[in-house]
C-alpha cells in the first residue's frame, strides 16, 4: 500500500502542478505560476513556506512507510487503507477538475497587482476554494493509506497552510481586486465546504 500511495502522490503532483501548468501555458502563453512569496516574514511568505513544507511531508509519509516507519496505533486496518485509496483517487480527480474549471484565471500563487476574472460557476458555486478542498481530501486519503506520523503531520500542515493562504492572502486580494462582487459571492458560498465559512454582513 505504501508503494501505491507514493505513486498516487507523485501522479497527483505531476497532474496538479506539471500538466496543469503546461496546459495553461499552451492555452494562454502564461504558465499561471506566481511563485514570488514576497519579503521573508510576511504572511505570503509564511503561507508559501507552510505549503511547501506540506508537499514535502506528503512525500515523506509513503517514503517513511516504505522505510519501515510503523503506522499509528489503531489505524492499521485494510478497510481504512482501501477507503484511503478511493478517497485519494477521488481527490486527485477533483483537484484537476477544479483547476480546469478556472480556465484562464488559474494561478499558483498571488500577484497582488494582477486582475483575473472571478470564477463562480461549476464547483466554485458550492465552495470558494474547491481546489484546496480537493487537495486536502487527497492528503486525507493518503494518510488513511499510510497512517503514520509523517502522513498525519503532512495533513495537519497542509490544513494550516491552506487556511493561512486563503484567509490571510487570497481573500484580502480578491476583496481588493473585485470588491463588492466578491463580497456578494462570499456571502452566499462557503469557503471550503458548502455553507461553511461564508462572509458575514
Amino acid at each position: 500500500m505504501a508503494s501505491l500511495a507514493l505513486l498516487l502522490y507523485l501522479l497527483g503532483l505531476l497532474l496538479a502542478f506539471g500538466w496543469r501548468t503546461l496546459a495553461q501555458w499552451r492555452r494562454t502563453g502564461d504558465t499561471g505560476l506566481r511563485l514570488d512569496a514576497g519579503p521573508p516574514g510576511t504572511l505570503r511568505w509564511w503561507a508559501k513556506l507552510l505549503f511547501v513544507a506540506a508537499l514535502v511531508l506528503g512525500l515523506a509519509g509513503p517514503a517513511a512507510a516504505l522505510a519501515g516507519l510503523p503506522p499509528l496505533p489503531g489505524l492499521d486496518h485494510r478497510p481504512l487503507h482501501l477507503a484511503g485509496f478511493v478517497v485519494t483517487v477521488a481527490g486527485i480527480g477533483a483537484t484537476l477538475a477544479a483547476q480546469l474549471a478556472m480556465g484562464a484565471s488559474w494561478r499558483i500563487g498571488v500577484d497582488p497587482s494582477e486582475r483575473t476574472e472571478l470564477v463562480t460557476g461549476g464547483a466554485f458555486a458550492y465552495a470558494r476554494n474547491p481546489i484546496f478542498t480537493a487537495m486536502a481530501v487527497t492528503m486525507l486519503g493518503l494518510t488513511l493509506m499510510v497512517p503514520n506520523a509523517a502522513a498525519l503531520a503532512a495533513l495537519s500542515v497542509l490544513i494550516v497552510a491552506l487556511q493561512v493562504q486563503v484567509r490571510m492572502v487570497e481573500e484580502p486580494y480578491l476583496i481588493a481586486t473585485h470588491g463588492d462582487v466578491y463580497r456578494r459571492y462570499a456571502r452566499r458560498v462557503g469557503r471550503f465546504l458548502p455553507g461553511l465559512g461564508r462572509l458575514a454582513g
